[in-house]
């Protein structure tokens, strides 16, 4: 769009008083005049087209030199004004797709948001922070029959709006699997059939994942591909790993997973994470899965979720608060 007469005549005016007068007040009539031009869509090279057109009228004798000046300023302005649209434009696209990925995150955490539930028997600690907007981390917590407890686990290899799909089609696959046969290793073959079925060969899915009986005090598990957790063992005071073999989920549909087992006692841990976790990096590298059991130890006299908040915050100020993966951290605690 261009000046219309009204604005010509005013750019004119304020122009031939600053001109005469150089008042203060004048000047922020011009930046007023600037603002409406941005309202109006007026670009770059016609205000300064304008400008020559009004200073030629208010001065009859300005130097060709002078006019060759602006002449070479209107083609720069023509060239910069294009660049400035096609700026703005992009800025408006990316304000829009800001705004659908906060909805869609919303909607996400709708979604895939789970109640970590209260037992007599365990006690839970869960905290799980995205990188970004979309989390390609998934934690999900199934309340059996008799007190029992499933929990799974999972890292989409990937991220953003893919991975937040990903883990949607899990969520809803896992929901509609028979009650009667959610053993973990009978889950995972499941699952790696649906996603091997379903979703780009590009894009890998790991997971763990356990169920918790109260009765026998026991947690089996199975693994794809998941980083390994923790068994703390009250009685030796020690930590070790939580070994499991497993392919990622999605890369053959006829895989079969193994199933293990770990017996539990009153104050033994299973600790479950993502490589969030393990791979945090500071500025000498990344930290070792022993740094992780020095702060779990540290804060041990804590409750699980006070322990797992705490971790958080201080492998968070390790990577002066700028997370490069997605962290999920996951302690359960027998009372029994």
């Amino acid at each position: 769009m261009s000046f219309d007469k009204e604005m010509r005549d005013l750019y004119k005016d304020i122009l031939g008083n600053y001109i005469q007068t150089q008042n203060e007040q004048i000047l922020y009539q011009g930046q007023k005049l600037s603002r409406k031009s941005l309202e109006n869509e007026i670009s770059p090279e016609d205000i300064v087209s304008i400008h020559k057109e009004v200073i030629e009228e208010i001065y009859s004798d300005i130097p060709e030199k002078v006019l060759h000046s602006l002449d070479f300023l209107l083609e720069v302005m023509i060239s910069y004004g294009l660049a400035l649209r096609e700026h703005q434009t992009l800025k408006n696209k990316q304000r829009e797709l800001r705004s659908e990925i906060e909805v869609a995150a919303n909607v996400q955490q709708t979604l895939l948001g789970t109640k970590v539930p209260a037992s007599s028997t365990l006690e839970i600690g869960a905290i799980s922070v995205p990188a970004k907007q979309m989390n390609g981390d998934y934690f999900h917590f199934v309340e059996e029959e008799h007190g029992g407890l499933s929990i799974a686990i999972a890292d989409v290899i990937g991220k953003g709006i893919p991975a937040a799909m990903c883990m949607s089609m899990i969520k809803y696959a896992m929901d509609s699997l028979p009650d009667s046969r959610k053993n973990p290793s009978y889950v995972l073959e499941n699952l790696n059939n649906i996603v091997e079925r379903n979703v780009d060969p590009s894009m890998f899915i790991t997971m763990f994942y356990g169920s918790y009986n109260p009765g026998t005090n026991l947690f089996d598990y199975a693994s794809a591909g998941h980083e390994p957790g923790f068994y703390y063992d009250a009685k030796a005071d020690s930590f070790e790993d939580l070994e499991a073999k497993g392919l990622v989920l999605g890369v053959d549909r006829h895989v079969k997973y193994l199933q293990y087992e770990q017996q539990l006692s009153k104050g033994d841990m299973i600790v479950l994470l993502t490589d969030g976790v393990t791979e945090c990096r500071t500025e000498e590298g990344f930290i070792e899965r022993l740094d992780i059991i020095k702060l779990i130890r540290k804060y041990m006299h804590l409750s699980p979720q006070e322990i797992v908040e705490s971790v958080y915050k201080e492998l968070e100020k390790l990577q002066h608060f700028q997370l490069r993966d997605d962290f999920t951290l996951i302690i359960l605690k027998s009372l029994v």
